[in-house]
């Protein structure tokens, strides 16, 4: 692209129903005072979004959200009841469409002042959007389950889709779906009578393609004729909840572009015009190193390289998973255990941690204050690793993951062609669930310590089936939406020494409380160590 000097100045055209912002590259049509993209003009195309839906199905943000009064999901548009401009000149304009709650007002939308924003900038093929939410002491309480910005492509253009690097193809249609076979939750089809014939009896699962945040850059569909591609970009993990390990929802057949709310290099950018968004020169930086002591694997402190360091809101060590009021800002060591957070707001957090290789959560024991242009500098830190003696034997690695284990191969007749081909990601395949019993028909698993190997003889989550079931422990169904860990959760049993007999000894684990087949749990790690020394 050229210099931005060069590109044609913006254009801002009003009428009563529509605003168009025309950068001289691209075209973007707005409902006032509504706020939702209708219509994106580019490379020739009079609308890349699908004119087929209402206006208002096109380009929107929403929440999912509930009373606590009244549970149950309730979803809002967000549309916006007063429209201004924010900024107008040759360079940039900036857009506000706003909502002020009031219990007065007839609608039945989420208990919150809205204000989303869009901007477009002079020489750039594209448009930013963020949103500023407020809830105030007066308001009545709400539960936020979930926010999105959402964009419905058209389908006759957009049929490639790409996730990643090694996550790409083209995709089934709504119809395709629609004349497809429901199969054990509605996300999941069964492909009977697709339009592309190859596509024909495979399972299109929306789950199929999240994503972890720490790996959720840029996501999108691609157009052959004309060449367009349409890409959801994400500058900053920060907004996002649960940390850099928490799996969310990408771009999925309809086509449909989503992100659960890569030009990395501009964050944090410098045009946003709201008040409550710091700019790069009012945040602060955090750095430090994290060491590792474990006196039963070596004597001296061990560097924590690859480790993932973060700032959240204050709380338990391991709080940061669950939290998802604040920011949170994460990072991964160099070999040498060193960390740098950068840009972080200001605000007062805890520092937390986990180290592959090592059990269990590390938190730091004084809060950290961030100000405005601040450089706080830790020094060396160290982690003790939950540790009661030696180890005895292990299965498995303490990576957080279940990666490791044995992942079944599929149904045949239930099979995602993408994960045949990127087999490191089959933890993806739908009905895994189900190939346990086809595995074990007549009695459980088991694993001999010393014989067996957990790579090929420990099935890689703990379901609920005839003969082995399970309970719900961490809620958040990551069995069915096809990952391959879920909420990290670090239990100990006491063994007493009275109970072990020479030679060979048992140990079943079982839950007495199961339900549907999803509920269940994957295992990361387990281990038998020693007594502890005596004093």
């Amino acid at each position: 692209m050229g210099d931005i000097a060069d590109s044609p100045p913006l254009q801002l055209h009003k009428w009563d129903d529509y605003v168009v912002v025309d950068n001289g590259i691209v075209n973007i049509t707005f409902s006032t005072p509504e706020g939702m993209v209708i219509a994106i003009q580019y490379n020739g195309v009079d609308n890349i979004l699908e004119q087929n839906d209402r206006e208002r199905d096109r380009g929107y943000w929403d929440v999912v959200w509930s009373k606590p009064e009244h549970p149950g999901d309730n979803t809002d548009r967000l549309e916006g009841m007063h429209f201004s401009v924010v900024l107008e000149d040759e360079d940039q304009v900036e857009l506000s469409f706003k909502r002020t709650y009031s219990p007065s007002l007839s609608y039945k939308g989420v208990r919150l002042n809205v204000d989303k924003r869009y901007i477009v900038l002079r020489g750039i093929s594209g448009f930013y959007s963020y949103s500023i939410f407020e809830h105030l002491e007066e308001h009545p309480p709400v539960v936020l389950y979930q926010g999105r910005i959402v964009f419905r492509l058209q389908e006759k253009l957009f049929r490639y889709m790409a996730v990643s690097d090694d996550r790409q193809r083209i995709m089934p249609t709504a119809e395709d779906r629609e004349r497809g076979e429901p199969l054990d939750y509605p996300e999941a089809v069964l492909l009977t009578n697709p339009s592309e014939t190859f596509l024909k009896g495979e399972v299109d699962d929306k789950y199929q393609y999240s994503c972890e945040n720490k790996d959720n850059r840029v996501h999108g569909w691609i157009s052959g004729d004309p060449a367009i591609g349409f890409w959801m970009i994400t500058p900053s993990d920060e907004f996002r909840t649960a940390g850099p390990t928490k799996q969310d929802l990408t771009s999925h057949a309809g086509p449909i572009t989503l992100s659960m709310l890569i030009e990395t290099e501009s964050w944090p950018y410098n045009f946003p015009l709201s008040e409550d968004y710091p700019y790069a020169n009012e945040r602060g930086i955090v750095s430090g190193r994290l060491l590792v002591r474990d006196r039963y694997i070596n004597n001296e402190l061990m560097t924590a390289g690859s480790s993932y360091v973060g700032l959240a809101a204050p709380g338990e060590a391991g709080s940061w998973q669950t939290e998802n009021k604040g920011y949170q800002f994460w990072t991964q060591t160099d070999d040498e255990g060193y960390f740098l957070l950068e840009d972080v707001r200001a605000g007062n957090y805890s520092l937390y941690a986990w180290v592959p290789g090592f059990i269990g959560d590390y938190k730091y024991k004084f809060f950290i204050n961030v100000r405005s242009g601040s450089k706080i500098k830790l020094g060396d830190i160290e982690y003790d690793p939950p540790r009661n003696g030696a180890t005895i034997w292990e299965i498995g690695i303490p990576d957080r993951t279940a990666a490791e284990f044995y992942v079944p191969a599929p149904n045949p007749m239930l099979l995602n062609q993408l994960y045949v081909q990127n087999s490191a990601q089959g933890f993806r395949q739908y009905g895994l669930w189900d190939r346990y019993t086809d595995d074990y028909p007549d009695q459980d698993l088991v694993y001999t310590v010393g014989v067996s190997n957990y790579q090929i003889d420990w099935f890689f989550a703990h379901v609920n089936s005839p003969h082995f079931t399970t309970g719900l422990i961490g809620q958040d169904n990551a069995i069915a939406r096809h990952g391959i860990h879920g909420l990290y959760r670090l239990y100990s049993v006491n063994v007493w020494g009275s109970l072990l007999l020479e030679g060979r000894n048992v140990i079943y684990l079982t839950q007495a409380v199961g339900g549907r087949p999803f509920r269940g749990i994957m295992y990361d790690y387990i281990r038998l160590e020693q007594p502890g020394d005596q004093d």
